[in-house]
């Protein structure tokens, strides 16, 4: 049987950089991985160019229960080192919007710089390897995968949630963590697309591809200030995926489809200057046509002229557009959803090394553990920052 001092499963962003970091440390590593591809998600992220961290991070940006424990990690690995990794291995990049750092040609280069790094450290990777059974002994534990057996003295867990299942996510961390005793909080589906019921969805198809700046508000008061997108299935873009984290089923959302303007303002003038003008031409100045009409079907804008538009009318318009209320009927769930929702509970972890506090040399990192950030690099930070912390406790327990 071969024997490891770790062995890493799962090869995206937090397994691949662990891997890497500890076989640098002088540890023997071996990195397993069910897919044929090693940093398939990471390839699909970023619209191929790979958003690989954000400038602004920081644990503010992340949902867990237990909302301390990514402040460790993040602050003792930054956005900052990573970045200056990028640099080291010459990768060009750029800003895209709100501290979003994209590589100006592809996700590949996020994924090469990983596998060099893996190589810097003597990693053995093994793809198309399925763990099919873990066991713990004195010594350490016992992997069984699909046709050998391989043991090693830590085990770290980077499998991922359940996004993309088409990627090859499966359940087999939390699986894992239950068998060890470790709780698992409930997951669904996050930065993920609105579905809309029936009768609202029939009128907004004809706005697929549509997409406005807006504020998107949530029940419980968090809002976000990005585009949405209209969709043959609902609504998406950056603010819609935003607040998907922060959805409840059942719950409303409120849309301003103009946050930068003083609506009942502008009709004022308007009116002064065009009092014949229709309403609907008047809004097309500052929505997209489109979207007027679509509105006017809804019967949530009256077709009027400026003159004949009513103080009651009026204010029911700015409200209709600055405060329209949407109940969307679901999301589009794991198979769009970017990342997983809930996880192993931190709780039973600790934030300084990311080890079962209970279970010694098992580790979790990565999507696996109940951190989630929000759209735009963080979940990558995420990764990284829990990949080293996780890393410098493996090379530690190598010392004498």
């Amino acid at each position: 049987m071969e024997q490891f001092d770790v062995v890493v499963i799962g090869a995206g962003a937090a397994g691949m950089f662990c891997a890497a970091l500890a076989g640098q440390g002088g540890c023997r590593v071996l990195l397993l991985d069910n897919g044929k591809k090693a940093g398939r998600k990471i390839l699909m992220s970023g619209g191929g160019r790979c958003n690989f961290t954000n400038m602004y991070t920081e644990p503010a940006a992340y949902l867990s229960q237990n909302p301390h424990f990514c402040k460790s990690a993040l602050a003792r690995y930054t956005q900052w080192d990573f970045i200056d990794l990028v640099n080291r291995h010459g990768i060009a990049y750029h800003e895209k919007t709100l501290g979003q750092l994209f590589c100006d040609d592809s996700a590949q280069q996020i994924v090469d710089l990983l596998l060099k790094e893996c190589e810097k450290g003597n990693v053995t990777i093994r793809l198309r390897s399925e763990v099919l059974a873990v066991a713990k002994s004195d010594e350490g534990y016992t992997l069984a995968l699909n046709g050998a057996e391989v043991s090693a003295r830590s085990v770290v867990v980077a499998s991922g949630g359940l996004s993309m299942p088409g990627l090859g996510a499966s359940p087999f961390g939390y699986k894992l963590a239950e068998q060890f005793g470790l709780k698992v909080l409930p997951t669904r589906a996050a930065l993920v697309p609105f579905t809309l019921h029936k009768p609202l969805l029939e009128h907004l198809q004809t706005l697929s591809g549509v997409s406005v700046p807006s504020v998107v508000t949530a029940e419980n008061g968090v809002a976000f200030k990005e585009s949405i997108l209209f969709t043959h299935r609902g609504l998406s873009g950056p603010a819609i995926l935003q607040l998907s984290s922060y959805w409840q089923p059942g719950e409303f959302v409120s849309i301003n489809l103009l946050p930068n303007l003083d609506l009942a303002a502008f009709l004022d003038e308007e009116r002064r200057a065009h009092p014949n003008q229709s309403l609907k031409n008047t809004l097309a100045q500052q929505l997209p046509k489109r979207l007027v009409e679509c509105l006017q079907t809804l019967g949530q804008l009256p077709d009027v002229t400026l003159r004949q538009l009513n103080v009651p009318q009026q204010a029911a318009l700015v409200e209709s557009l600055q405060a329209w209320r949407v109940q969307p009927n679901g999301t589009e769930g794991y198979r769009t959803a970017e990342v997983t929702l809930g996880g192993v509970d931190t709780r039973a972890l600790s934030s300084k090394t990311m080890m079962a506090n209970n279970v010694p040399g098992l580790y979790f990192i990565g999507e696996v553990v109940d951190v989630t950030g929000w759209l735009g690099g963080y979940n990558f930070q995420w990764a990284w920052s829990s990949a080293w912390a996780c890393a410098q406790a493996l090379v530690a327990e190598q010392q004498p």
